[in-house]
């Protein structure tokens, strides 16, 4: 595969995921076609995967066997049981109305033990490559790309996601050569904190 000595972003945190995982499966997000599976199966991870595209997950079967796959909208219950150790959401979160944006995220901290960790990438409001300018808007950082609505965050609207019950362990704004033209993305880990009294886990 091509595209993952093109956009190699997962290597630099393996030995995090790893050390979080204490030998539970990881709960990939947005799996496609298996290019960041493969790189969390290699790495000695069971992986479980999530993603809407049939044709997709068919490609990510071939490549990772070891791995399992499940076909549903990431809105859906997570086929896991808690808690985890990591959830990894390479470019599938962004989708979204804000509510539901924060009710997945929700969802996402739920699945995670205290320590747990999400390793994620969103679109940047600097990518206008791919869509974050010259195009009908929807909402605030909000906008029809071709017939998809796709959200694209600054650094408040991101720290905003993030503000209950998470804590940042690394947030940056990078360009990557994953496709055709240069995309702006963040690429983030965030840790699930302990609850506060009163409030649910």
């Amino acid at each position: 595969m091509d595209s993952v000595e093109r956009d190699p972003w997962l290597e630099r945190w393996l030995p995090l995921l790893v050390a979080r995982c204490a030998g539970g499966p990881v709960l990939e997000l947005g799996c496609g076609a298996g290019r960041d599976s493969r790189v969390l199966a290699g790495a000695g991870l069971r992986v479980v995967g999530v993603d809407r595209s049939p044709s997709e997950l068919a490609t990510a079967r071939d490549a990772v066997p070891q791995a399992t796959f499940h076909l549903q909208d990431l809105r859906a219950a997570f086929p896991v049981a808690s808690p985890l150790g990591v959830v990894v959401a390479s470019l599938c979160l962004h989708y979204f109305e804000w509510a539901e944006t924060t009710e997945v995220v929700g969802r996402i901290r739920s699945t995670l033990r205290d320590g747990g960790v999400l390793v994620c990438r969103v679109n940047s409001a600097n990518d206008h490559e791919y869509g974050a300018s010259g195009h009908p808007r929807i909402g605030d950082g909000y906008y029809l790309v071709e017939g998809e609505p796709k959200r694209f965050f600054d650094r408040p609207a991101l720290d905003a996601l993030f503000s209950d019950g998470w804590r940042a362990l690394h947030v940056e704004e990078r360009v990557i050569q994953r496709y055709a033209r240069p995309k702006t993305v963040w690429e983030a880990i965030f840790e699930r904190q302990s609850s506060s009294p009163g409030k649910r886990g």
